[in-house]
This record gives C-alpha cells, sequence and structure tokens, in this order.
C-alpha cells in the first residue's frame, strides 16, 4: 500500500474519555425526604465539538436532570462527559453525523453512570436513564437547521 493510499483510508479513534464537568444539586433537603415519592423527571442533552487540531476533536455531551416533586426541585444533576476523537478521512457529509451521533452514542453510557451515582449518593432511589437515539436527534437537529435557513433565505430584505 501507498503512502498516498494510507492517507486517503477514513481512520476514526478514540485518544481519550473523561468527565469534563459534574455538578449535583438537593436545593429541597431534607424536606423533600419527608414527603411522598413521586418524582416527575426532565432530561435535557446538549452536544458540543470542538476542533482541537487536524483531524482531532473534542465531542462534550452534557446531560441535566431535573427531578421535582410536585413544584419543588428533589435534585439537578448536571454531567459534561467529553471524549477527544481522530477522524481522518471523512468527507464532510460524514463527518457531521460521526461527530454529532456517534461519539455522543460512546459517551452517554458514561455520563448514565456519573448520573446514577450521583443520585443514590445523595440518598435517592436509583435512576437510570433509558437509551437515547442520537442518530434520530442528529436527523431532527439537522432538518431544523435547514427548515431555519431555507425560512430565513425566503425572508425579504428591508432597508
Amino acid at each position: 500500500m501507498t503512502e498516498e493510499q494510507q492517507n486517503n483510508e477514513r481512520q476514526f479513534s478514540v485518544q481519550r474519555l473523561y468527565t469534563k464537568d459534574v455538578s449535583f444539586e438537593s436545593p429541597n433537603a431534607p424536606e423533600i425526604f419527608r414527603g411522598e415519592w413521586k418524582p416527575r423527571h426532565e432530561l435535557r442533552l446538549n452536544t458540543t465539538i470542538n476542533p482541537l487540531d487536524t483531524d482531532v476533536y473534542e465531542v462534550v455531551l452534557a446531560v441535566t436532570v431535573t427531578v421535582k416533586v410536585e413544584d419543588k426541585t428533589a435534585f439537578l444533576v448536571e454531567v459534561q462527559q467529553a471524549g477527544i476523537f481522530t477522524a481522518h478521512g471523512f468527507a464532510e457529509e460524514e463527518l457531521g453525523p460521526l461527530l454529532g451521533a456517534y461519539c455522543p452514542n460512546l459517551l452517554f453510557p458514561y455520563a448514565r453512570e456519573v448520573v446514577s451515582d450521583l443520585v443514590v449518593k445523595g440518598s435517592f432511589p436509583p435512576l437510570v436513564l433509558q437509551h437515547v437515539n442520537f442518530d434520530l436527534l442528529f436527523a431532527q437537529h439537522q432538518r431544523q437547521a435547514a427548515e431555519q435557513a431555507q425560512s430565513n433565505s425566503a425572508q425579504p430584505i428591508q432597508h
């Protein structure tokens, strides 16, 4: 194999996975432990892609879980699980789904474990986050961005 063939090959690797930031708050403890436990959960996800070098990216998956009982916050967990990834030889249309869907899929189990551990250490019943379809979320985000770009370009320019 020639050097040129090697340089054109697609290569993907995980350099490092790490927890970038963690926060746990239980603003209504100890009162929240005294009432009936009928929680409502809210899950927010966000992915950030930071180019670090040629073909090297940091992908940060931010997971925020808010649990309320009636109108009181039982706890709030925020986790930023990150990874450094090398992606060489991918076309632009392949790089988006790779970094925006595949990498968050790799990071999510680690973030889920951190959330679960923090919740239990906060003396709350175990919370196991269900699987997230990052491929679907990425596709929805791309579709929304395309629709927004199309509606912005359809707007008449006012002077």
